[in-house]
C-alpha cells in the first residue's frame, strides 16, 4: 500500500462517519500519522490554502507541497487510487464518478441531521441544500413507511391490518402536520426541523427491524410483545425529539405536538373514523 505523502485531509470533528473513515486512512497507513485535520482545529498554514465555505461542505484535502486542494468526493477518490491505483479506471468512470458523486453530497449535505453536533459548538455545518434535503426527507418517508407497513402484521388482532398508503399517508401527514407548527414558531429551521425529524423516524424503523429479527429468532408471535417493542421505540423517539429540540434551539413544542398527531392518528386508526 502507498502512502500519500505531505497531504493533510480536513474533517468534521463533530461528524462521527467523517472522524471515523479519516482516521480509517491513517491507521490502514494511505495517510500519514498527521494526515488529518479537525475542520474546526485548523491551523494557519492549512487555512490559506483552503475555501472554508467549501471545505463545510465537503471534505477537503491538501497537498502541503504545492497547495493544490481537493474537494469531496475528489479527495476520497485520490487518497484511495494513490494506494490502490487498480480503482483509478473505475474512479474515471463517468457514469460511477456520476453516482458516488451524488451519493456523497446526498450524505454530506444531511450529515447535520443524520447526528447533529454539539449545540454552539459546532462550527462545521453545511449550507442547507434544498435539493438534496427534499432527497432526504422522500427516502426516509419511503423506507419508514415501507418498514412499519411490515411491521404492522405483528400488530394484527390489536390494530386494523395495515398497508403501504395507510403508512406512507400517516408519515406524510407528520410532516405537514409538523411543519405547520414550525412555521408559526421557528420557520427559519424548517428544514433542519424536518430532517431530523425524519431522521428519528427512520432509525425507529430499523430499530424495528431488529426487534422483528429477535422475533423471528426466538419465534415470538404474540402481538402484545410486539407492541410492547414498538411502545419501547416510541419512548426512545421522543427522548430523542426532546434532545435534539434542544440542540436546535427550538423548545419542547414540537415534540408536544408530535406526540399529540401520533394519539390523533392512533385514535382514528382504533375507531375506524
Amino acid at each position: 500500500m502507498k502512502l500519500l505523502k505531505d497531504h493533510v485531509l480536513l474533517f468534521d470533528a463533530q461528524c462521527p462517519l467523517c472522524a471515523a473513515y479519516s482516521n480509517t486512512f491513517v491507521k490502514s497507513g494511505m495517510l500519514e500519522e498527521t494526515g488529518r485535520e479537525a475542520y474546526q482545529e485548523m491551523n494557519a498554514e492549512t487555512c490559506i490554502y483552503i475555501d472554508k465555505d467549501k471545505a463545510r461542505n465537503e471534505i477537503a484535502l491538501v497537498n502541503k507541497s504545492n497547495g493544490k486542494v481537493y474537494y469531496g468526493l475528489d479527495s476520497i477518490f485520490k487518497i484511495i487510487a494513490n494506494s490502490y491505483p487498480i480503482f483509478k479506471p473505475l474512479f474515471q468512470f463517468s457514469p460511477f464518478y456520476w453516482i458516488m458523486k451524488k451519493l456523497y453530497a446526498f450524505i454530506s449535505y444531511n450529515r447535520k441531521v443524520i447526528i447533529p453536533g454539539k449545540k454552539n459548538a459546532d462550527t462545521c455545518i453545511p449550507d442547507v441544500n434544498i435539493k438534496y434535503r427534499i432527497a432526504y426527507l422522500l427516502f426516509t418517508w419511503v423506507i419508514s413507511s415501507f418498514i412499519l407497513t411490515t411491521y404492522s402484521a405483528y400488530l394484527t388482532g390489536l390494530i386494523p391490518a395495515s398497508k403501504f398508503y395507510r403508512e406512507f399517508i400517516i408519515c406524510g401527514g407528520q410532516i405537514v402536520f409538523q411543519t405547520g407548527v414550525i412555521y408559526f414558531t421557528a420557520r427559519k429551521k424548517i428544514l433542519d426541523y424536518l430532517g431530523n425529524m425524519m431522521t428519528i423516524s427512520f432509525a425507529a424503523s430499523l430499530l424495528l427491524l431488529v426487534f422483528l429479527g429477535v422475533g423471528k429468532l426466538f419465534e415470538i408471535a404474540d402481538p402484545l410483545i410486539y407492541s410492547g417493542f414498538f411502545m419501547m421505540v416510541v419512548g426512545a423517539m421522543f427522548l430523542e425529539h426532546l434532545r435534539r429540540m434542544t440542540l436546535l434551539g427550538i423548545g419542547p413544542a414540537p415534540s408536544v405536538t408530535w406526540v399529540i398527531y401520533r394519539i390523533l392518528v392512533l385514535t382514528i386508526i382504533l375507531t375506524g373514523l
